[in-house]
């Protein structure tokens, strides 16, 4: 049973950092290319940052430069440094695992900036 979940979110203000992780059981995590999407209310779902099983890397113009998404192979879990958070990154942010046949989702975590 694939199961992958996150955890990190949370309430933080304007400016703060968080870490986001997500734990993949059930899959040869190496063989997986790993990402982040997230949605806010109203909006759809769109992709944040990806890392691909040689550890290729592609991320939105919206979070360049600010977010950073990588992944320990030994601990099955992928992660997402996100600093200089700002309000219109609120949002549940929801893990992905992909190969050419095959695709699972975790469940979400939930960020939110206020101040």
């Amino acid at each position: 049973q694939v199961q992958l979940v996150e955890s990190g979110g949370g309430l933080v203000q304007p400016g703060e950092s968080l870490r986001l992780s997500c734990a993949a059981s059930g899959v040869i995590f190496s063989i997986y290319s790993m990402a982040w999407h997230r949605q806010a209310p109203g909006k759809e779902r769109e992709l944040v940052a990806r890392i691909t099983n040689d550890g290729s890397t592609n991320y939105a113009d919206s979070v360049k430069g600010r977010f950073t998404i990588s992944r320990d192979n030994t601990k099955n879990t992928v992660y997402l440094q996100m600093s200089s958070l700002k309000p219109e990154d609120t949002a549940g942010y929801y893990c992905r695992a992909t190969t050419l046949r095959s695709g699972y989702w975790g469940q979400g975590t939930q960020v939110t900036v206020s101040s």
